[in-house]
């Protein structure tokens, strides 16, 4: 194999331009809370996010990538009770910013809202927070979560 293509198997994914890169963090970012908040599959989940992944939270604290998988994977067993508690979250469009990070990938923020029902009843707005993902474009262009801060929780009144 020539040298230039060997060097060029070793690149990383080049980080596309803000029009191209906006639209795509967004769609992952619904894709990624989608999984967690609709389809409940830790499969899913697993390949959505790196091996060396960390979850910061201001209320549960740090978790690495198999705690963050296992606890995921325990609250969908957990959301299977016809009366458990359901929750949804919700990106406040106008709150979206998206950062590149040369030669890596990209870092979204934003503000989203949570949503919560218990079983079948009604559903009520129950609180807000503000977040950060630092986002990893992969050799084979997939962006996967591979830092995340959920802070600033609050209820909405």
């Amino acid at each position: 194999m020539p040298p230039f293509v060997l060097l060029a198997a070793l690149v990383l994914s080049e980080v596309p331009p803000p029009p191209v890169l906006i639209p795509a963090i967004a769609a992952r970012d619904a894709a990624l809370f989608d999984v967690m908040f609709v389809q409940c599959d830790p499969a899913a989940l697993k390949g959505m996010v790196t091996e060396d992944m960390e979850f910061y939270h201001d209320k549960g604290g740090r978790m690495d990538h198999d705690a963050f998988v296992a606890d995921y994977a325990k609250s969908c067993e957990a959301k299977r009770a016809p009366d458990a508690w359901r929750s949804r979250r919700e990106l406040k469009p106008d709150t979206l910013r998206v950062y590149a990070i040369p030669g890596f990938g990209a870092v979204e923020e934003g503000t989203h809202l949570f949503y919560e029902r218990k079983g079948d009843g009604p559903e009520r707005l129950a609180g807000k927070a503000r977040f950060s993902i630092l986002w990893k474009l992969g050799d084979d262009g997939q962006w996967r979560m591979a830092r995340t801060f959920s802070i600033d929780h609050a209820p909405v009144p």
